[in-house]
């Protein structure tokens, strides 16, 4: 039988952030996901259906499109990263409850993200959960090198000088915490049932079972509160 890891030892926790931080149902990776659409169509100038294609097939064979694109066609980076992250933010709302809870966790706290940092403050800024963390490692503190891959995990640590023996990541796509997991880090995949029904593709949602996931939450705020109450 699997024995899950626990918190007792966890001095470091890592956030991934979008659709972790706020739920998939405020449709911002919809946003994301229609202007990376829209600028490969422009780049490689074909319609926004074939767009979709490749955009979708890099990101499941490199970590992230951006990857993708960079290693297939020599993109800029940054223009890319400033033209996707160009959305609406006014559909989220400060998250006081959470916000509370981040708070009272022992320890650092950091947000792991393969967007922007830019864009990564602006979300937390919205969700009222700047103050909450420490720092913000992106893509580019990650020399574009995206989870799911070793590589990406591994300047992550070195960058911040986390153990991951004393470190817990949480997630919302199991392929993400395999390698955490492998590292030594305790693992949360944070999935609200609405998930599914929010422009996901279909391997994205696998994984829920998987014996590298130590912990499912449909609610991260309750699932904090828990923890902090267990511990107290």
């Amino acid at each position: 039988m699997r024995v899950s890891r626990g918190f007792d030892k966890v001095e470091t926790w890592v956030f991934d952030l979008d659709n972790t931080l706020y739920p998939a149902r405020h449709e911002l990776w919809q946003q994301i996901d229609r202007r990376m659409k829209s600028y490969i169509s422009g780049l490689l100038g074909i319609p926004p259906d074939e767009a979709f294609t490749i955009q979708k097939e890099y990101y499941r064979r490199y970590g992230t499109s951006l990857r993708g694109l960079m290693i297939e066609h020599g993109i800029d980076a940054d223009a890319f990263l400033h033209h996707v992250h160009d959305v609406d933010l006014s559909g989220l709302d400060e998250e006081p409850r959470l916000a509370a809870a981040i708070r009272a966790l022992p320890g650092r706290k950091l947000v792991y993200t393969n967007g922007s940092a830019s864009h990564a403050r602006n979300v937390l800024a919205r969700l009222g959960l700047q103050a909450q963390f420490d720092g913000v490692h992106d893509i580019v503190a990650g020399d574009f090198h995206p989870k799911p891959t070793a590589q990406a995990y591994q300047l992550f640590l070195e960058a911040h000088e986390v153990e991951a023996p004393r470190a817990a990541m949480f997630e919302d796509l199991a392929r993400n915490l395999e390698v955490p997991h492998e590292l030594g880090m305790t693992t949360i995949l944070v999935a609200p049932p609405e998930e599914s029904h929010h422009a996901r593709e279909s391997w994205e949602l696998e994984g829920r079972e998987a014996r590298y996931v130590d912990h499912v939450t449909e609610d991260l705020a309750a699932f904090l509160e828990h923890l902090l109450s267990a511990t107290a």
